[in-house]
């Protein structure tokens, strides 16, 4: 179940299955919240795209935003494996609020 919470929208089954598990609902917060985050980003990226003036340069800007959310799920997945927490910041801080 700590996987799926860091695998985008599938974080809703362990957020509504697991709700007797702390650990579990911790990371699953994190998890919808760091999607959420991820999702708004792109579609900021994806509209500063379609800017004729600025298009060609968000590509890469986008590539490496993509990139980067890639190797952040995994570092979250790995370390919640093994018991350990990843605390990112202003994304952590919102999900607290839960």
């Amino acid at each position: 179940m700590i996987v799926l919470s860091y695998l985008w929208l599938l974080a809703l089954i362990p957020f509504l299955v697991e709700k007797n598990d702390p650990e579990v609902k911790w990371h699953a917060k994190h998890g919808l919240v760091l999607f959420g985050a991820e999702l708004i980003l792109m579609v900021v990226l994806s509209f500063l795209i379609s800017v004729p003036a600025v298009g060609c340069l968000m590509v890469p800007v986008a590539m490496l935003f993509g990139l980067g959310f890639m190797a952040l799920h995994v570092v979250c997945i790995a370390k919640a494996l093994s018991g350990q927490r990843v605390i990112v910041p202003y994304v952590s801080e919102y999900a607290d609020r839960f």
